[in-house]
């Protein structure tokens, strides 16, 4: 090193050592430490150091060659490796071969099936009144025949959680959806309005009748990313809702009128008596036309009374009897929410 060098010579020329030191700004500590064995390599915590086991050159082009073999090049180094020593051979580890195909941008998807994709998640969709966005489905009701079922297709209000329409067929298709959507839409009276119609990816969803409709209709398709059924959470729940019903039958429909006529049933109930959790229970129905308002005025008073007889009994205020403004299907960066809290039920 220069700095020994230099300092060993103004000690021979009859200067001091620690003079020397000085005038290269160093301690004499740390030319003593310098001078030991090794004392020239970086001990400092967090150094840049060369690992003693740092594949050379040759060792690294040489997981390569074996990489791009004919009989390897489909393979991942997870069988690369323990193929080779069945033949008694040996390069490095399996990290050490992921490591350097990476390096060398040599990790690609291998064999013939789709390298698998990263679908981004569909955009949020708020809804601050009803018949603003719309959330469909279709479910499966078993019947008595062993892999024969009927389909129900139901629409539901985001918003209100009201159930805006639905029918059973005895198949799926695109045609069918689109009859039942032209049907809701006439049937709510939003001629003109914009509204938004979200859904999952199978085939009645994405059908060309289906499309057509909604291009015809001036209605903006949402869809869930493809096997995510959390990007639809509103449906799935209505669905659970429905089947765990203590009414819902316990053998299989026999005919697709008894299907309908549960069915039917089931919808009364849920949109005009079912006191809804994350509606601050009031009906589907009372939320959608505004009824809920007068309800809620209602239940303040009550407790704004019970409070005035007895208040010594609220150690709080009264209930929060107020519903959320707007409701989120798939908000950007959180849960579906309702007015910023998060609705672990949604039906």
């Amino acid at each position: 090193m220069k700095a020994i060098e230099l300092i060993a010579e103004a000690v021979s020329a009859g200067a001091r050592r620690f003079k020397a030191c000085e005038a290269l700004e160093i301690t004499l500590r740390t030319l003593q430490r310098w001078e030991k064995p090794g004392g020239l390599q970086d001990s400092r915590k967090g150094a840049v150091k060369e690992p003693v086991n740092k594949l050379s050159r040759e060792e690294r082009q040489e997981i390569i060659e074996v990489c791009n073999r004919p009989e390897y090049a489909s393979l991942p180094a997870s069988q690369i490796v323990p193929a080779m020593a069945d033949k008694g051979e040996y390069v490095a580890s399996e990290s050490t071969f992921y490591r350097v195909l990476r390096e060398e941008d040599q990790v690609n998807h291998r064999g013939r099936a789709s390298a698998p994709k990263n679908v981004k998640k569909p955009a949020g969709c708020k809804a601050t009144g009803p018949n603003q966005v719309w959330s469909w489905d279709i479910t499966y009701l078993s019947t008595t025949i062993k892999g024969v079922f009927f389909y129900l297709y139901l629409i539901m209000d985001i918003y209100s959680r009201k159930i805006v329409g639905w029918e059973i067929h005895e198949n799926e298709s695109s045609a069918h959806a689109a009859v039942l959507f032209q049907k809701a839409h006439f049937s709510e009276g939003i001629a003109g309005e914009e509204i938004i119609l979200h859904s999952d990816n199978g085939s009645p969803m994405k059908g060309a009748s289906m499309l057509g409709m909604l291009q015809k209709l001036g209605v903006v398709p949402s869809f869930s990313r493809p096997s995510v059924s959390n990007d639809n959470p509103f449906s799935e729940s209505l669905f659970r809702t429905m089947k765990y019903r203590p009414e819902y039958p316990a053998k299989p429909f026999d005919t697709v009128s008894k299907a309908r006529e549960w069915v039917l049933r089931f919808a009364r109930w849920y949109n005009h008596e079912h006191r809804h959790s994350a509606l601050k229970f009031v009906t589907p129905n009372e939320r959608h036309t505004g009824a809920d308002k007068a309800v809620m005025a209602s239940r303040k008073a009550v407790y704004k009374e019970a409070k005035a007889r007895h208040p010594e009994r609220w150690s709080r205020d009264a209930r929060n009897w107020d519903l959320p403004g707007e409701v989120w299907l798939n908000p950007p960066g959180g849960k579906n929410t309702a007015s910023g809290k998060v609705t672990t039920k949604a039906a």
